[in-house]
């Protein structure tokens, strides 16, 4: 499917997805986790000025790139960070001001996210490059690469497979990633992982996250 088609899949589910995964407290305890000190170390340097310690880690927001209904972004900023939702879909844009309103939420998507380059202090792609076509994900690791200040990093959640596969997911057509297929896109366009997860909850299909440092 389009990147077009995705969106408007999406929107025309937007409240029962919203219903279904637009909370924190439907989240997966390891992911709450993860994304917790993923988002602590990266805001350890930033300030809501945008500056840096003396201790030279990157500043500027945090970008939660395809935030859907905003649970992430708004997670993040009542724990005290800088960061700003991004997604595609003017429905999940709406409902996330609606429900957490005092957090920053715009319209963009990974190739045009609508925030400067070299502005970011880390990028949170959670589950939100799954429905993109493979041959695409190298540029859009550019992409996401590109706002990152150096030594910046990426999180990205993923489904993990033993090879690059499409299969129907809920909303729309979604694609298995190998953790070293990722890993080798990444390093083609100036990424180094620095940490990688594997599992398989009950009833859920098997799952990965990858962090890594920008290094251009």
């Amino acid at each position: 499917m389009s990147e077009q088609g995705t969106r408007e899949a999406y929107a025309a589910r937007a409240e029962e997805y919203a219903r279904v995964l637009g909370s924190i407290d439907q989240m997966a305890g390891p992911d709450r986790r993860r994304i917790e000190d993923w988002a602590r170390r990266m805001s350890a340097g930033s300030t809501a000025d945008g500056a840096g310690d003396a201790g030279g880690s990157p500043a500027g927001p945090l970008l939660d790139l395809g935030c859907g209904p905003g649970h992430w972004t708004a997670h993040l900023a009542a724990q005290g960070h800088h960061v700003l939702g991004i997604d595609p879909v003017p429905e999940f844009v709406d409902r996330a001001r609606t429900a957490h309103p005092g957090v920053e939420y715009r319209l963009g998507d990974v190739f045009d996210p609508g925030v400067e380059e070299s502005s970011c202090a880390g990028v949170l792609a959670w589950y939100s490059l799954i429905h993109l076509p493979p041959e695409r994900m190298q540029e859009a690791l550019t992409s996401i690469g590109r706002v990152l200040h150096p030594g910046g990093t990426l999180l990205i959640g993923f489904f993990e497979g033993p090879q690059v596969e499409r299969f129907e997911h809920a909303i729309t057509a979604a694609h298995f990633w190998p953790v070293a297929e990722l890993e080798r896109l990444l390093g083609n366009v100036g990424f180094t992982v620095s940490a990688v997860e594997r599992r398989t909850d009950p009833g859920a299909r098997p799952h990965g996250s990858i962090e890594a440092r920008w290094t251009l």
